[in-house]
């Protein structure tokens, strides 16, 4: 019986996961960034308050791997059809795999860089877009596996 289910609704289920893995992996990478990019803004915020501005520019960059997942699982769902074979499933699956991965480790890394880049801005604040420029490169991982994931799913006809 469970053959035969997964031979006839494979497709979909391997492609749902695709959209989970993307949407999930890259959340949780930025929900982590972000969160580490917090704790150390709100230190300094707490003794100068006029840096909001600028720590908050360093705190949201971790956040656009959540943005990256979520845009490619929208756009692997938007490809799902109850009739998907297990070929297509897969290949969806696979699409969201490399955004995933990469939102999951480049968000908890541009989190650790965006907290030197606060420490730059609490001890030096004329040399705060260093700070920004080194928290930017780790983004370039984060947009390949966006690319990656999307010239996978397009791949599916």
């Amino acid at each position: 019986m469970y053959q035969g289910f997964f031979a006839e609704y494979g497709g979909i289920m391997l492609g749902t996961l695709g959209v989970a893995l993307a949407a999930l992996l890259g959340g949780m990478g930025s929900a982590k960034g972000v969160g580490l990019a917090g704790e150390a803004a709100a230190g300094v915020i707490i003794e100068e308050p006029e840096k909001f501005g600028k720590a908050l520019i360093l705190q949201l960059l971790p956040g656009t791997q959540g943005l990256y997942g979520f845009v490619i699982g929208m756009l692997i769902l938007f490809k799902l059809s109850p009739d998907m074979d297990l070929y297509k499933g897969f290949i969806l699956l696979c699409a969201g795999l490399p955004v995933g991965l990469t939102g999951l480790v480049s968000g908890i890394s541009q989190g650790k860089v965006s907290v030197a880049g606060i420490n730059i801005l609490a001890k030096n604040e004329p040399q705060q877009a260093k700070g920004i420029i080194l928290a930017v490169m780790v983004e370039m991982y984060a947009i390949l596996g966006f690319a990656i994931s999307f010239l996978i799913m397009n791949s599916v006809k």
